[in-house]
């Protein structure tokens, strides 16, 4: 029997469905440009003279991509300078020059499109060079990668970030102490952390001096995450529909309350496992159970710290908590020889132990830093020395 015009046009009708619909399955699986990364890269300080600093660093993009090529057709940098002080008078000049294997940079520095193929990898060089009458006030430089990444994503613009310290504090051998009823707790100051520092080498250099056998070292975790480069601008993440929903979620003060910050959890541990413990959570607060979204999702979700969550210019960006942390005490311990906690404490006399070495007693640790020793504002000093009050010592 021949079809009518109703039923070819059904029949077109529903195949146009069914192609749209296995087309959108496909756009949806395809990672786009997504897949383009640039590293933070290695620093050194080349110069470093009281009118004259230079930094330079190497970074590399990366297309791990076995299927798609992506296009790099610009790259520029851009700094910010903090400081104790006006900048007025500082000079800053930032130059990138191309590193490409196939390809030599142009001798007037125009960066020219790159194809970054199929699990490819290219380089880069930044160089920053700062001059002024003096340097002494100036803290850290702020130096922003911006590059467009073109492909079948379409053309979109993204950065990396790096924090270079311009000044070291000198290790204070004799600091005030902050005396409790179970310890004595010493602040200790440091420069700016960054990607560029380890744990163990920070303790060695700024806590060593000053300690004693017995003593705790304890460090934050937002710092420790910022020594490992666990640190997101927002602006280079794609909240998805379930983050710019379920974000209203949650209270005003939290780091999961703006979709960025629940994204990145959602990128840490996956959709699902975030859904499923908001649905639980949202059905335990029914009953009168608090907290099961936290318990569900993971110790991501409670260790994240939104904007504004820590020090310029940290201040900018997303930062995460830190991995593997009792790896981390443990190495500190191993390199140093004091017992090593990370912790997160706050105004409001909360103090959770995130990890510690074995010798350390957990409800010492908590009594001593109960009133936040190391301060919650801009004091910059991630690391507390806690000396435990012995019978016949004040």
């Amino acid at each position: 029997a021949r079809m009518g015009w109703p039923e070819v046009l059904s029949w077109v009708g529903g195949g146009t469905g069914l192609t749209l619909g296995l087309l959108e399955v496909l756009y949806r699986r395809q990672p786009g440009n997504s897949t383009l990364t640039l590293s933070r890269g290695t620093w050194q300080r080349l110069v470093q003279l009281p009118q004259h600093c230079r930094w330079q660093g190497r970074l590399e993009f990366h297309n791990p991509s076995g299927r798609l090529e992506v296009m790099v057709p610009q790259v520029w940098a851009e700094v910010q300078l903090l400081s104790r002080g006006s900048v007025a008078e500082i000079e800053t000049h930032l130059t990138v020059t191309p590193q490409h294997s196939d390809a030599p940079a142009r001798a007037d520095g125009y960066w020219f499109a790159y194809i970054l193929k199929r699990r490819h990898r290219t380089r880069l060089q930044v160089t920053l060079d700062i001059k002024g009458r003096s340097l002494a006030d100036l803290q850290v430089a702020w130096v922003q990668i911006h590059y467009i990444a073109y492909g079948p994503g379409g053309r979109q613009q993204r950065s990396q970030h790096v924090v270079l310290p311009l000044t070291y504090p000198e290790p204070d051998p004799h600091p005030q102490p902050r005396t409790t009823a179970v310890a004595q707790c010493f602040p200790v100051r440091t420069h700016l952390l960054c990607h560029l520092d380890d744990p163990a080498e920070v303790v060695r250099r700024y806590v060593l001096p000053m300690a004693q056998p017995g003593d705790i070292i304890t460090l934050g975790e937002t710092p420790v995450a910022i020594m490992q480069g666990r640190w997101l601008f927002p602006g280079n993440l794609e909240p998805g529909w379930l983050a710019r929903r379920l974000c209203y979620g949650f209270t005003p003060t939290s780091s999961l309350a703006t979709a960025c910050g629940l994204q990145t959890l959602i990128n840490s541990v996956g959709p699902g496992r975030v859904l499923f413990a908001f649905l639980v959570g949202v059905l335990g607060k029914l009953v009168g159970i608090r907290g099961l979204f936290y318990r569900l999702a993971g110790a991501q979700a409670a260790l994240i710290d939104d904007v504004t969550g820590t020090l310029p210019p940290y201040d900018q960006f997303i930062v995460l908590g830190p991995a593997d942390p009792q790896g981390v005490v443990d190495h500190i311990r191993a390199e140093t020889g004091l017992e090593a906690a990370i912790v997160d404490v706050n105004d409001l006399k909360a103090v959770k132990i995130v990890a510690a070495t074995s010798g350390i007693a957990p409800p010492l640790l908590i009594q001593a830093l109960r009133d936040n020793p190391a301060g919650n504002a801009d004091e910059q000093t991630p690391l507390v020395l806690i000396r435990p009050r012995t019978p016949g010592h004040p």
